[in-house]
Formats: structure tokens, C-alpha cells, sequence
């Protein structure tokens, strides 16, 4: 599990053993809970200007479309983009919200976007080459949504 930070790794692992216990992801004809799973919109996205909406001033600063200064590969919520990283409306799936994307894998909800409302996600790739193949795709996507226990400390 490279690149996942330990506590997700972990927290992945327990909600696995819980559905493995549960009876939930065994390779029986089960289903996860139906309120785990959403229908999504998936898009992706890399770290570059077209991808983001950012450019640079005369200076070379890069600045976000109203022209704030910007981090470049810094999530909304603080974190270094990476693999794994998903973008989501954050007043329906809060930053910490774990999903796991058929084709893509698990990721955390740890940025936002202009575009990203309901029940749409936006994916983080390396490249912008990455994310053109990823294109546009409608999936079920498993979702699990911190509790308020852990997205307070």
C-alpha cells in the first residue's frame, strides 16, 4: 500500500475485515449495503494549469482564475496531491470520506473543485496524459464517510 498515509491504510484494512466478517466482500453473491454504494460521475485530473485553472502572473507566481496566489499540487485541504487523492463537493462527502473507485482503487476525498457538485468526483493522476484515458465514466463507487470522531481531531 504504498503512498497511503498508515492511519488510512489501517482504517482501510479494518473496514475491509468488517465487510470480509460481515459477510458483505465475501465471493458469494452478497452485495455491500446499498447505502454504500453511489452512482458517481468520474472525471480526472493531473496538477497542470488546463487541469486545475491556474496560471502565472508576469512574475511566474502561479495565481488561481480570481487571482489568489496558489500552491501548486496542494490540495484544498492542506495535503501534497498524489494518487489516490479525490476532489468531491465537500458539503456532501467531507475531506477524510474514503472511496473506493472500480478501475481507479481507494482514495481519500482531501480537495475540492469549481465543477465538482453532487454527486461527482474528480480524480488526481500524475499526468495529464493519465487523466485524458482516465476520460469521463459513470460508476458505482463504495463510500465511507468519517465519522464525527475522526474528522474532529
Amino acid at each position: 500500500m504504498s503512498g497511503i498515509p498508515r492511519k488510512l491504510a489501517l482504517f482501510v484494512g479494518l473496514m475491509m475485515g468488517a465487510l470480509v466478517s460481515a459477510g458483505c466482500a465475501s465471493t458469494g453473491n452478497q452485495m455491500p449495503p446499498a447505502d454504500m454504494m453511489k452512482p458517481m460521475e468520474i472525471t480526472a485530473y493531473c496538477p497542470c494549469k488546463k487541469c486545475c485553472g491556474w496560471h502565472r502572473t508576469w512574475l511566474g507566481r502561479p495565481v488561481t482564475q480570481a487571482g489568489h496566489r496558489k500552491k501548486v499540487g496542494v490540495t484544498a485541504s492542506g495535503e501534497k496531491a498524489k494518487p489516490g487523492t479525490i476532489a468531491a463537493d465537500t458539503s456532501k462527502y467531507p475531506f477524510g470520506t474514503v472511496m473506493y473507485v472500480p478501475g481507479y482503487g481507494y482514495g481519500t476525498v482531501q480537495d475540492r473543485g469549481g465543477a465538482i457538485k453532487g454527486e461527482r468526483i474528480d480524480l488526481f493522476f500524475k499526468s495529464h496524459q493519465d487523466a485524458l484515458e482516465w476520460g469521463r465514466v459513470k460508476a458505482e463507487v463504495f463510500v465511507w464517510m468519517p465519522s464525527a470522531n475522526v474528522a474532529n481531531r
